[in-house]
């Protein structure tokens, strides 16, 4: 019993299988007709997997259940064992305590393996939980031989079954609820209730219901399935929100005005069995397979549909070698494609798709006959069991072949969802479908399937030609380029090219047909140009875009070729395009779209001669994105020969570049001057004024502005030309010409050369005496500029002209003179008594002395003054001589602190030669007069460094205001001597 699950392979057990010998592995080597190898290195496990359990049981296997990974067996007369799979090695056996003859005559578990219901012979039931060792009479069951019982799936707990359905043998379903607990003092049964619901029968007679389920629905919709041995009834009914609890009595009741609805089937085996199957726990079946005298009833449970719950019903007849005379079948199990049939001696697996036999298992002799087949709907494993051995079956890869049945039953989608990790069989799938719509001519799904496929390129372009189906074609090739990959150029510069050459055939058949077709040329061409526009063949379309143009200039697409042109970002093709046909403003459109400046440098010449205007404002537009260099070709083409507009357009511009853009380049400026000289001269000495006065300022030519104007006669212009160049004389030459006043200014300008100033004055002045003989404006010239006297311009009068004219300027003259001696005379005066009080001070200050009192301390160290050399000072501050040395040096330059080591080195020498020991010669002492007197001179230079000003008086002690008391250097070894 220790390993009583333990699985193993029983080497004596036959298998027959229906289906083909599988070939071996060599021999599945191969390329097939889609282009894939496959390759098998070893054979697939199959379908329906059996394992005998290593198991001996001490008596008769009577009956056997199992549910949630719970097995329960009936053995011998009166052992009930229990085993959690689990835990296998833990089995439970307990003792049903009959004396009397009675025999189970079936085992009901619930679907979560916690309630065990054990029906009798003789008709009694008792109950069994999980967690109890107790088995208890179910009392209000007593007089019924139980057939079924239909399982509460949503109510259901491991402590309490919900109402539950109950079918006997006498045709009488039952209501019931069992509780494991162990009840109340008036109340120690664990049947709850036991109440009739309803009674089934058959030719007029009560009939054994052999099966019960119950199902809930959407919108609290309840279905009740049960059988009879040729009869399929169903329940349909709500149940109102809250009442669930409260049983299934009142769907029973919504049908007792109308017949329930059954199928009937005229054999009768005796008993039937039905089962289901479920994609998940706790869902609603979707299928159903009815095992019945006439066959198997298959069918699929549609939850929706608002009357019954059964639709696409068919029924399986039994095979030949089935009699019911020797071997009938016994029990059926439902799979997801599968339904198996339990045979005394084996067991058969049918494909619920086309019916057919897929797998058989005979078992040998020893170990017939078999007595039932139960599915685990939680574990999804299928058991069998005879008298003295159990099996079980593991279902594995259940759809593998799945696609192919579909697909020989032209249910394509269903087959492409079978095999959608299984390129091989997609690819044979689609083939077989793309034939199948070639074939009932629907030449369109036709394309997009085999475009899909690994089959021969040219084999199905060559089909759709001649097929003549151009657009299935066209269908084929786009569907094959889209799956191509980037790599794969050549075979998309080859699809491209060909979609191309079919959009333009479809779009000239349909240009030369009638009317009719305008709407479906529209659509053509938008998809044709959504094709060009693709991004993902932009770099392959651009590769090979001069076959594109030929293809499309070969039709005389003048319009796509646009398009195209558009699309490839060739902009230069189609401005050019819209330049022959006279369409300029398409053209300058495209341009400014596009803001090429190559483009607006190469056609401007021949836009600015049709749409000047136009042209100037898509300039302006770009700013300084354009070079008005490189414009000015265009411009002075057309401004010689051009009309006034462009003229006007031109100027226009150049006014823009000066003005807005703020332009320094030369031939921009001196451009603009020669259209104002020859246009609008108005503006040309406005330009010159605001363009600056001195030549570092100016952007133009000033030789070419000056012989320009020139050469206009524009004499004020090129005075101002004349001002910038400072060529003052020429200036005042030329503005006398022109204006008196003008003149005058242009004198006035050279500020720094007084004498240039007199002589451009004097021109004036011989101007106005001898060409405008005018004395009057003459002697204005002298109040004018300050440098004129009377004497210089006399000489410019004639002999005959008398006195009167100008007696007043002289006489004004004179004044001035006077008036500037008496001036000289007072400053005289006031200088010989500041020099008289400067010899007084002088003298006051050789005879000032102060007085040192003996207790008198230093204003620095606060010592007493006279025990060193000191310095005093008229403030009052008295400083020992290092003491100031050191207060003042700090604030010293690096020139001052340099001169002062220079000074104070020098000293240190004539001192160390005032100490000799040896008593000086004659001579010596001539030199040493002279060292004496070197070293008084020394002393007194480091006294006017040092005792310049006093240090907390003067200027030192404002300067340094902002320097801080500590030194910032210091400051750090300051603060830690502070703790």
């Amino acid at each position: 019993m220790a390993s009583i699950l333990d699985e193993y392979e029983d080497s004596q057990i036959i298998r027959h299988p229906v289906q083909s010998t599988r070939v071996s592995a060599a021999n599945m080597i191969g390329i097939t007709h889609s282009g894939f190898v496959n390759v098998r290195l070893e054979e697939e496990k199959p379908i329906f997997n059996k394992q005998r359990i290593d198991f001996s049981p001490p008596e008769k296997i009577n009956h056997f259940a199992v549910c949630n990974n719970q097995l329960c067996m009936s053995l011998g007369k009166d052992t009930l064992l229990r085993i959690d799979l689990g835990k296998p090695d833990q089995p439970n056996q307990i003792e049903l305590g009959r004396k009397d003859d009675s025999k189970v005559h079936k085992l009901f578990l619930d679907p979560t393996g916690s309630h065990l219901v054990i029906s009798l012979t003789t008709n009694e039931c008792v109950y069994l939980n999980r967690n109890t060792q107790k088995v208890r009479s179910l009392s209000r069951w007593r007089g019924h031989l139980i057939e079924s019982v239909g399982w509460n799936k949503l109510f259901g707990t491991e402590t309490n079954t919900g109402p539950i359905l109950v079918g006997t043998s006498q045709g009488i379903i039952f209501e019931a609820e069992i509780s494991a607990s162990e009840g109340t003092l008036f109340n120690t049964n664990p049947d709850q209730y036991f109440r009739q619901v309803h009674s089934l029968e058959e030719d007029g007679k009560p009939a054994p219901v052999c099966c019960l389920e119950v199902e809930r629905g959407i919108d609290s919709k309840y279905f009740i399935i049960t059988t009879t041995r040729k009869r399929l009834f169903q329940f349909v009914g709500k149940l109102a929100e809250g009442s669930e609890q409260q049983g299934f009595s009142s769907i029973f009741a919504q049908n007792q005005d109308l017949l329930p609805s059954f199928q009937e089937f005229p054999v009768n085996m005796g008993y039937s069995e039905i089962a289901f199957y479920t994609s998940k726990l706790r869902s609603c079946p979707k299928s159903f397979a009815w095992m019945m005298g006439n066959g198997v009833l298959y069918g699929q449970l549609d939850c929706v549909r608002p009357d019954s719950l059964l639709s696409d019903m068919r029924v399986w007849e039994y095979t030949p070698d089935i009699d019911f005379s020797f071997n009938k079948p016994i029990s059926i199990v439902l799979t997801q494609f599968h339904f198996l049939l339990l045979l005394p001696d084996r067991v058969k697996a049918i494909c619920t798709l086309n019916g057919q036999v897929v797998y058989e298992d005979v078992f040998p002799d020893k170990f017939c006959p078999l007595k039932k087949m139960i599915k685990d709907t939680v574990g999804g494993l299928v058991w069998i069991y005879t008298e003295k051995a159990v099996f079980r079956y593991h279902i594995q890869r259940e759809s593998r072949d799945v696609w192919q049945m579909y697909m020989n039953m032209n249910k394509f989608d269903l087959a492409k969802e079978y095999c959608r990790d299984r390129p091989e069989c997609m690819d044979m799938v689609l083939a077989k479908e793309a034939e199948h719509c070639f074939q009932n001519k629907r030449y369109l799904e036709s394309a997009k399937c085999y475009a899909l496929t690994q089959k021969y390129f040219e084999e199905i372009a060559l089909k759709f030609i001649e097929a003549k189906q151009e657009e299935a074609l066209k269908e084929f090739l786009l569907k094959k380029l889209s799956n191509l990959k980037s790599s794969e150029k050549t075979q998309i510069t080859l699809l491209v090219t060909w979609l191309t050459e079919l959009y333009l055939n479809r779009l000239g058949q349909m240009e030369e047909a009638d009317g009719s077709k305008k709407d479906q040329f529209q659509e053509t061409r938008e998809e044709f140009h959504e094709f060009l526009c693709n991004s993902k063949y932009k770099e392959f379309f651009y590769n090979n875009r001069s076959t594109i143009y030929d293809l499309l200039a070969s039709h005389g697409n003048v319009d796509d070729m646009v398009y195209f042109s558009v699309i490839m970002q060739d902009y230069e093709r189609v401005i050019s395009h819209y330049c022959q046909h006279d369409d300029y403003s398409a053209a300058l459109e495209v341009l400014s779209k596009h803001c090429d400046e190559k483009l607006y440098y190469k056609f401007s010449p021949v836009l600015m001669q049709h749409i000047p205007k136009k042209v100037v404002d898509a300039w302006i537009v770009m700013g300084k994105r354009l070079d008005p260099k490189k414009l000015i070709p265009a411009l002075v083409n057309y401004s010689q020969i051009g009309s006034t507009q462009q003229i006007n357009e031109t100027i226009r511009y150049m006014e823009f570049c000066v003005y807005e853009l703020k332009v320094k380049e030369e031939a921009i400026h001196n451009y603009l001057l020669s259209l104002y000289a020859k246009y609008k001269p108005d503006s040309l000495l406005w330009y010159l004024e605001q363009a600056g006065t001195h030549a570092s300022e100016i952007n133009y030519d000033l030789k070419y502005a000056l012989r320009l104007c020139a050469e206009h006669g524009y004499l004020q212009a090129c005075v101002l030309v004349y001002k910038i160049m400072e060529l003052y004389e020429e200036a005042v030459d030329l503005a006398l010409q022109v204006d008196v006043e003008s003149a005058k200014l242009c004198a006035d300008l050279p500020e720094d050369d007084e004498e240039l100033r007199k002589k451009l004055w004097l021109k004036i002045a011989r101007h106005v005496v001898q060409e405008e003989k005018d004395v009057k404006k003459a002697m204005n010239c002298l109040s004018s500029c300050n440098l004129l006297k009377i004497e210089d311009i006399l000489p410019f009068f004639p002999d005959f002209v008398t006195i009167d004219h100008f007696k007043e300027a002289i006489c004004s003259s004179l004044e001035e003179y006077n008036q500037h001696i008496e001036e000289l005379k007072q400053e005289m005066e006031e200088a010989t008594e500041s020099a008289k009080r400067i010899r007084e001070d002088i003298q006051e200050m050789r005879n000032k002395y102060g007085v040192v009192e003996s207790q008198e301390k230093c204003a620095t160290c606060d010592f007493p003054l006279l025990n060193r050399p000191f310095y005093l000072f008229l403030c009052g501050h008295m400083f020992h001589y290092d003491c100031l040395f050191q207060e003042v040096t700090p604030h010293f330059t690096a020139y001052k602190q340099s001169k002062l080591d220079e000074l104070q080195k020098k000293l240190a020498a004539t001192t160390q030669t005032t100490k000799s020991r040896h008593r000086p010669k004659e001579e010596d002492t001539v030199s040493l007069g002279k060292g004496m007197g070197s070293r008084e001179q020394i002393k007194s230079d480091i006294d006017d460094i040092i005792a310049s000003e006093c240090a907390y008086c003067g200027e030192l002690m404002i300067k340094s205001i902002d320097k801080p008391f500590i030194d910032p250097q210091k400051f750090e070894e300051e603060m830690s001597s502070w703790q």
